[in-house]
C-alpha cells in the first residue's frame, strides 16, 4: 500500500503536466516564452518575406524577382539569386537589370565562362538599340561591371553619337581609371553637346581644359538623356 500511495502525488503531476501543456508552450512561443511573431526580423529578412508574399500573390512579377535575388545575391546564396534571376527573366526577357545580375552571380560564383556567354547574348539583344544598351550599360554600372558597362555605353554611342550624357558617362568612367585622356574627350565633346552641365564644366576646369559654351547645341540625343536621367532618379542618392 505504501508504495502505491507514492505513485499518486507522481502520477498527478504527469496528468497536470499533460492537461496544461498546450497552455504551458502555446504555438506561438518560443521555449523562452516570447511570441515568435514578436522576434525581431532583421531589414533584409522583413524585405524578402514581403517580397515572397508578393510573389505569391502574382509569380509573374519580374521586378519582385529581381530584388530578391539580389537579396540572396548579397547574401551570398549563388543558386537562390540565378534562380530568381532566371525567373524576372522568363517573366520579361527584356529585364535589363535582371540580365546584367545574372552576369554578376555568374561572375562572383566562378562561372564566368557562362558570364561571358550570356554577356554576349544580353549585348547582342540590345545591338540595333541605342536605348536599350543604354539600359543595359546602366545595369551593369549598378553592378560594378566596369568593363562591361563601357562596352554598352561604346555600343550605344556608336548608334547616338550626339548623346551628352552617353559622352559623359564614358567621360567618368575613364575618369575612374585616372585615364585623364580619354576622360578630357569625352568629357569635352558631352560638354559640346549640353553646355548646361556644371559638374562636366568643373570636371574640364581640374583637367585643364577652358570650356566655350558654343552657339547651339544639337537636339539630338535628348531621348537617351531622358533615360540616364530618370535611371539616375531611380537609383536614388
Amino acid at each position: 500500500m505504501t508504495g502505491k500511495k507514492r505513485l499518486i502525488p507522481l502520477t498527478f503531476l504527469i496528468g497536470a503536466l499533460l492537461a496544461g501543456g498546450c497552455g504551458m508552450f502555446d504555438k506561438g512561443q518560443s521555449a523562452s516564452g516570447a511570441r515568435l511573431d514578436e522576434i525581431e526580423r532583421t531589414p533584409a529578412e522583413e524585405e524578402k518575406a514581403k517580397l515572397l508574399k508578393q510573389i505569391d500573390r502574382k509569380f509573374e512579377d519580374p521586378q519582385a524577382h529581381f530584388e530578391l535575388g539580389q537579396l540572396y545575391h548579397s547574401d551570398g546564396l549563388w543558386a537562390q539569386a540565378e534562380y530568381e534571376y532566371n525567373a524576372a527573366l522568363n517573366c520579361d526577357p527584356a529585364h535589363r537589370p535582371a540580365q546584367a545580375a545574372m552576369v554578376k552571380v555568374l561572375t562572383d560564383s566562378g562561372d564566368t565562362a557562362k558570364a561571358e556567354i550570356y554577356t554576349d547574348i544580353y549585348m547582342n539583344q540590345v545591338a540595333s538599340s541605342a536605348a536599350e544598351s543604354l539600359k543595359l550599360a546602366i545595369a551593369f554600372q549598378r553592378q560594378g561591371m566596369d568593363d562591361y558597362a563601357l562596352a554598352c555605353y561604346r555600343q550605344a554611342l556608336r548608334r547616338a553619337p550626339n548623346s551628352a550624357k552617353i559622352n559623359r558617362q564614358i567621360g567618368y568612367y575613364y575618369l575612374s581609371k585616372q585615364d585623364k585622356v580619354q576622360a578630357r574627350e569625352y568629357l569635352t565633346r558631352s560638354f559640346q553637346l549640353n553646355p548646361n552641365q556644371p559638374e562636366v564644366a568643373g570636371e574640364l576646369g581640374r583637367l585643364g581644359v577652358a570650356v566655350q559654351i558654343p552657339r547651339k547645341a544639337p537636339e539630338s540625343g535628348k531621348k537617351l538623356d531622358r533615360i540616364v536621367e530618370q535611371s539616375e532618379k531611380e537609383a536614388g542618392p
